[in-house]
């Protein structure tokens, strides 16, 4: 009778241990499928990460969207817009995708763009659209930016935003005043005046070239100098 209690408990221990095991490697299984469908889903943040973890994609809403890294540094700011950003295999931010539209007081206030960023830097090519007051403008920018990153800028904004009031704003000054320069070199689009304009302009971004097709359909290709003065154009 005893032996036979005994044959009972061992073969009842075997059997839990062999279930724990095939339930433990059916949920390992499931976890670890590369694949699922999904009918709906609806959430408020997603973030894609590589296998070890490392952020490389954001897609938000307006009250969870991610404020930004650059060498390392999260900045220290609100971001409220919706879009998706993207990170490099450091984990820093490279750009990505934002949109607002609203109106106030009657009026139209709508900004988008596909950013860009250069390694380390902000953006250095994208395309925007943006639109206040009845006044619109969209078109493909190109950046110039510095060799250097923007890690220590981000250091002395988040600094500065530790502060209050007017001692805050002169931090934030010093900061971008501080910060190496990143003039825009190439706008083609359409400007405020709704005027069609191809605009080349110098390392210091100063327009020196325009080719412009105005809203009443006139055309002129304007040289300038770094003051802004035309020096020459065409048709005279």
């Amino acid at each position: 009778m005893r032996r036979s209690l005994r044959r009972q408990f061992f073969f009842l221990r075997a059997y839990a241990v062999l279930s724990s095991l095939v339930l433990v490697v059916l949920c390992t299984a499931a976890f670890t499928q590369s694949t699922q469908k999904f009918g709906h889903i609806s959430v408020e943040r997603l973030d894609v990460v590589d296998a070890d973890g490392t952020l490389r994609m954001v897609i938000s809403n307006k009250d969870r969207q991610h404020p930004g890294i650059i060498e390392g540094r999260t900045i220290d700011r609100p971001r409220p817009f919706a879009g998706m950003l993207f990170f490099n295999e450091a984990g820093d931010e490279v750009g990505g995708l934002t949109f607002t539209g609203r109106e106030v007081n009657g009026q139209r206030r709508a900004n988008a763009g596909l950013m860009f960023d250069q390694h380390r830097q902000d953006q250095t090519i994208g395309i925007s659209y943006s639109e206040s007051g009845g006044r619109r403008s969209a078109g493909l920018q190109v950046w110039d930016r510095a060799e250097t990153g923007l890690g220590t800028l981000v250091d002395a904004l988040n600094a500065a935003n530790k502060l209050t009031g007017a001692e805050r704003d002169k931090a934030i000054a010093a900061a971008r005043a501080a910060a190496p320069p990143g003039p825009r070199r190439l706008f083609v689009g359409k400007n405020t005046d709704k005027a069609a304009i191809v605009s080349l302009a110098d390392a210091d971004g100063k327009p020196r070239l325009n080719i412009t097709v105005d809203a009443t359909g006139n055309p002129r290709i304007e040289f300038l100098d770094a003051s802004g003065k035309v020096i020459a154009k065409l048709p005279q």
